[in-house]
C-alpha cells in the first residue's frame, strides 16, 4: 500500500518512535556485551543522565522587558524652548504608572508601566535653559541669560526666538553659549540634581532608572548624535559632567571621553547612534570622521562603544530607504526624506548606503575583510526621543514630539519656522 500526505507523516513518526523506542531498550548491549552490575555511583559516571527538564542549565534571558532609552524632559535647552515643562522626575512618574499632568495641562497615563527609563537630556548647556526660564538668580546676571529669560516667558513665539537665536549662533556651528551658560560648575550641579532623581526612582526588579544623556553633535544640520548610557550609580557618574558637542563634535572624541570616564571609576557605559537617516550621509561613512580611511582600531573602538544603534522613532525611520530596498514592501516606512536635520540639505542616491543600518551591516561585512574587525555589528532598537518628558508611541497614547503636538482639536502640524516634522 502507498500512502501519501498526513498519512505518510504520521507512520514516518510512528516509524521513528518505536526505533527510537528500540534502541532505548537494546542500548545497554550495543557493546555486544552485557555490562556488569553497578553500584549507583559508578553507574552515574558510566552512564550519566541528561536533565529530562529543558530549563536546567539555560544560560540566557527569556523574559522581555519593555522600556525608552531616549527621552527629553524640560532639562533639554530645546524642548523647554518649545514649551515642555516636565522635568524628570515627571518623566519617572509617568513611565512607572502614575497619572501626570502634560505641558499643555491634559491628564495622562500609561496603559502599562515600563520597566525601564533612560532620561537622555541634551548635553548641549544640560539643563540650563530651564534655570533661565525660571529666573534663578545665579544666571540672571548674564545679560545674554536675562534677555532669554523674559522672550521665554513671553509664550511660545519668544520661547521660538530663543531657540533660533541659540541655533543657529552657537549650536548649529558648534559654539557653546556664552558665559555662565556654558560654565562646567554650572551644569555640573544640574548634571548631580538629576542624577539623584534617578536614583530615586530606580526600584530594582519593578522599574529601573538608567542614568544617561545625549551628545548631539549637529555641525553644519548633520545629525550624528548619540545617547550615552551607564551601567553605573550616581556615586561613579557624578565624577564627570556630561560630554557635548561644544567639547568636540567628533564622535571619536565621544568614545575617547567614555574610555576616559571608565578609567577614572572603573564604571561601565556605552553610546546609542540614531537617526543616520538625517545624518547627510555621514552616520556609517567608510571613512572617519575627518575623511580618512577606517583603521583596525577605529573599526574596535567602535564595535564595542556602539553596539546597538536606535532605527527607528520620531523623526524617521533609520533602518533602510526603498532606493537601497527596492523589494521590501516596507522600507517606505515613516521616512523623513531629508538629507540632515536642519532641513538644509536634500537626499542624494550616493548618500543613502551610509545613512540607513540595513546597509552598515552589509558594508561593515566588507570592512571586516579588510580590517579583520567589523565596525558596524550592531543591534537594532526602536526609542521615542520624545521631547515631552511622556515616553509614550501608542497610537491611542500619542503625546508626539513637542508639547505643540499633544493632542488637541487644532493639533500643529508645523512648528512655524522650524520646518515639517
Amino acid at each position: 500500500m502507498i500512502c501519501s500526505g498526513r498519512v505518510a507523516c504520521l507512520l514516518v513518526t510512528l516509524a521513528s518512535l518505536f526505533v527510537a523506542c528500540s534502541l532505548t531498550f537494546i542500548a545497554p548491549s550495543v557493546t555486544g556485551q552485557e555490562l556488569p552490575d553497578l553500584d549507583k555511583k559508578t553507574a552515574e559516571e558510566v552512564l550519566p543522565k541528561k536533565p529530562y527538564s529543558p530549563n536546567v542549565d539555560r544560560g540566557y534571558p527569556t523574559r522581555v522587558y519593555w522600556g525608552d532609552t531616549h527621552l527629553h524632559t524640560s532639562q533639554s535647552f530645546d524642548s523647554v524652548m518649545f514649551g515642555n515643562r516636565l522635568g524628570p522626575e515627571d518623566a519617572y512618574r509617568f513611565a512607572r504608572g502614575e497619572e501626570v499632568t502634560s505641558s499643555t495641562g491634559q491628564r495622562v497615563q500609561l496603559s502599562r508601566p515600563l520597566d525601564f527609563l533612560v532620561v537622555a537630556d541634551h548635553a548641549e548647556s544640560y539643563g540650563v535653559m530651564s534655570s533661565v526660564l525660571a529666573g534663578d538668580p545665579g544666571l540672571m546676571g548674564d545679560p545674554v541669560a536675562k534677555r532669554w529669560h523674559e522672550l521665554m516667558n513671553q509664550g511660545p513665539q519668544g520661547g521660538l526666538e530663543v531657540y533660533k537665536e541659540a541655533v543657529v549662533e552657537y549650536g548649529g556651528k558648534g559654539k557653546p553659549l556664552p558665559g555662565i551658560l556654558s560654565n562646567p560648575s554650572t551644569i555640573g550641579s544640574l548634571w548631580t540634581k538629576n542624577t539623584v532623581l534617578a536614583e530615586k526612582y530606580n526600584n530594582p526588579g519593578r522599574f529601573t532608572t538608567l542614568i544617561g544623556y545625549e551628545w548631539s553633535s549637529n555641525t553644519n544640520g548633520n545629525n550624528l548624535h548619540r545617547v550615552v548610557v551607564f551601567r553605573d550609580n550616581a556615586d561613579k557618574t557624578n565624577q564627570i559632567v556630561p560630554f557635548s558637542s561644544f567639547d568636540s563634535d567628533n564622535p571619536e572624541n565621544l568614545w575617547k571621553a567614555l574610555a576616559a570616564y571608565e578609567a577614572k571609576t572603573g564604571g561601565s557605559v556605552l553610546a546609542i547612534p540614531h537617526n543616520g537617516n538625517l545624518s547627510n550621509g555621514r552616520m556609517f561613512e567608510i571613512v572617519d570622521f575627518a575623511g580618512n580611511p577606517l583603521t583596525r582600531e577605529y573599526a574596535q573602538t567602535r564595535a564595542n562603544r556602539e553596539p546597538i544603534v536606535e532605527v527607528t522613532q520620531i523623526k524617521g525611520d533609520g533602518e533602510t530607504h526603498p532606493y537601497l530596498s527596492p523589494t521590501d514592501e516596507f522600507a517606505n516606512f515613516e521616512r523623513w526624506d531629508r538629507g540632515n536635520l536642519d532641513l538644509s540639505a536634500d537626499k542624494k542616491p550616493e548618500m543613502l548606503q551610509y545613512e540607513y543600518a540595513r546597509s552598515a551591516l552589509k558594508n561593515g561585512l566588507k570592512l571586516e575583510k579588510e580590517l579583520g574587525v567589523n565596525p558596524y555589528k550592531f543591534g537594532m532598537i526602536g526609542s521615542t526621543d520624545a521631547h515631552t518628558s511622556l515616553a509614550t508611541a501608542d497610537s491611542d497614547n500619542f503625546f508626539g514630539k513637542l508639547p505643540a503636538y499633544e493632542p488637541s482639536p487644532d493639533r500643529w502640524m508645523r512648528i512655524p519656522g522650524h520646518g515639517d516634522q
